[in-house]
């Protein structure tokens, strides 16, 4: 069985402004299915494509199943079968020798910042880099599923 293992956090505009960064990537990804109990993806970087299959959540996991297709696949299925979706620069960072994605998001989530990092086990330990802020791995609102729905701009305090 494939499974995820993922904490996600709100990251420390200030902080992660004057961080050293490699370039980041422009993802688009929409979704086929967004239901209570799973999540149907299609995901577009700038030379590859995925399907993604993730399952309903018990805390930082939950199952997943991911797939490269081809991007001209992907770039169809976005176009003619995607519900929602929502566009982000990512960031991959490596922070003592564990990897973080950071994710900025464009469009109606701009203004969101959201770094996550996948580990072996809930319990694993691993040091906090300064631009991190409250984890929120937890609250669904911060799901990109969800940030297709009610975008990040709808939210009355952004929090």
């Amino acid at each position: 069985m494939g499974k995820e293992i993922e904490r996600k956090y709100l990251v420390n505009h200030t902080n992660w402004d004057k961080t050293d960064k490699p370039p980041g990537q422009v993802y688009r990804q929409g979704y086929l299915a967004i239901e209570s109990n799973k999540t149907i993806r299609v995901r577009q970087t700038p030379d590859k494509g995925y399907l993604t299959i993730k399952g309903i959540s018990a805390g930082a996991t939950r199952q997943e199943y991911e797939y490269e297709i081809p991007l001209d696949d992907a770039r169809e299925l976005l176009d003619n079968f995607s519900i929602s979706e929502l566009s982000k620069i990512r960031y991959i960072i490596n922070f003592d020798n564990k990897i973080w994605e950071v994710d900025e998001f464009l469009g109606q989530n701009s203004g969101l910042i959201l770094a996550e990092i996948e580990l072996k086990s809930e319990e694993e330990m691993y040091d906090i880099p300064d631009w991190q802020g409250m984890e929120v791995t937890n609250d669904q609102r911060y799901y990109n599923a969800n940030l297709t729905i009610n975008p990040y701009k709808n939210w009355k305090e952004n929090s």
